[in-house]
């Protein structure tokens, strides 16, 4: 039974817990079928007072919200043929870098460069830093001339993607559909706390940690969405049940750049979803603690959502070896439980 899969795929994170290591996770597993089960324990706040946790509670995804919202909102504008992923973003952003149109390499990169990470952009910027105007400082992005660097994962690439959205949806991110149990915040319900910030004064209780996010309105491409963990559920099992289209699946399947497929990674050694998951699985973790993961061929999907940042991303949680660790104990339960025909 799916259950028993989840139980056991659990126990780590509850040991990780009942040590202090985080104060609270939550652990949701869906098949292809529909099929779902959850477990919770732990804090959903722990300082100023404690707030036990719920599977009702919001999460801050941080990056999740990069293959939840951004890429599915890029990909199916290309499936509707409104962008093609290998032409300039500068179709959709024609004032990218608009004094220097003849020589600036950002108007040269295109959507799949930003959607797998193979530009010259930083990793972060400081961009709060700058001001608190989400206009200016989008206009800020746009017309920085970045640094130069060799490829790295980055944030500046999917606030460029963010905004090309905007751009060709004319609106901001949060007019686009994402279904139940998904928003972009303030959400709609009791939240999980992330870090005491020492910019805002106070402990983030539904607003965004991203710090970049916040100053910009608090829906970006990087970040900004917040889930339960059955919005999360829902979500990957649209990518298991025949409900997304083939182009799309094909996208988010297909290693283009390393290890990095349209908006995710597959599975490479060393990765966050353990090795015992099938080689075309993919994923995506979030800085505050969040990580989704989808074997297709399996027919299953895993969340595993902590506060690892509360109250302070300068600790030790142990969430590097505790999500593979669950990746691994889900795997091995799941194996175990088809082999066994238990499995309802």
């Amino acid at each position: 039974m799916i259950e028993q899969v989840v139980e056991r795929g659990f126990a780590a994170a509850r040991t990780a817990v009942e040590e202090g290591r985080i104060p609270g996770a939550t652990l949701g597993i869906v098949a292809a079928d529909g099929a779902r089960a959850v477990q919770v324990a732990g804090l959903a706040r722990r300082v100023p007072e404690h707030a036990p946790l719920t599977r009702d509670h919001w999460f801050d995804l941080a990056s999740v919200s990069k293959v939840i919202a951004t890429t599915s909102f890029v990909l199916q504008l290309a499936e509707d043929g409104r962008i093609d992923l290998d032409r300039p973003l500068t179709d959709a952003i024609p004032d990218l870098r608009q004094y220097d149109v003849a020589n600036a390499a950002e108007r040269r990169l295109t959507f799949r460069d930003c959607l797998v990470h193979r530009t010259f952009l930083p990793a972060v910027e400081p961009i709060y830093t700058y001001g608190d105007d989400p206009a200016r400082l989008r206009a800020f992005v746009l017309q920085r001339e970045w640094r130069h660097g060799p490829p790295v994962y980055s944030d500046i690439n999917f606030i460029l993607l963010g905004i090309a959205i905007e751009r060709l949806t004319g609106g901001p991110l949060d007019r686009l559909p994402l279904g139940p149990g998904l928003s972009w915040g303030p959400p709609p319900g009791p939240a999980v706390a992330t870090e005491f910030c020492q910019w805002r004064g106070r402990v983030l209780d539904g607003e965004v940690h991203d710090e970049n996010c916040f100053a910009m309105g608090g829906r970006t491409g990087h970040a900004g969405l917040f889930g339960t963990v059955d919005g999360v559920l829902d979500f990957a099992e649209r990518l298991l049940d025949g409900s997304t289209p083939p182009g799309i699946l094909a996208a988010i399947g297909t290693p283009v750049e390393g290890h990095r497929t349209a908006g995710w990674e597959i599975r490479f050694p060393g990765w966050s979803g353990g090795q015992a998951c099938s080689p075309t699985t993919i994923g995506h973790t979030g800085f505050t603690g969040t990580g989704l993961w989808v074997d297709r061929d399996r027919g299953l999907a895993w969340t595993l959502l902590t506060n690892r940042v509360h109250p302070t991303r300068h600790a030790d949680s142990g969430i590097f070896t505790l999500r593979p660790a669950v990746g691994e104990a889900v795997i091995a339960a799941w194996d175990a439980s088809i082999g066994g025909g238990d499995r309802q």
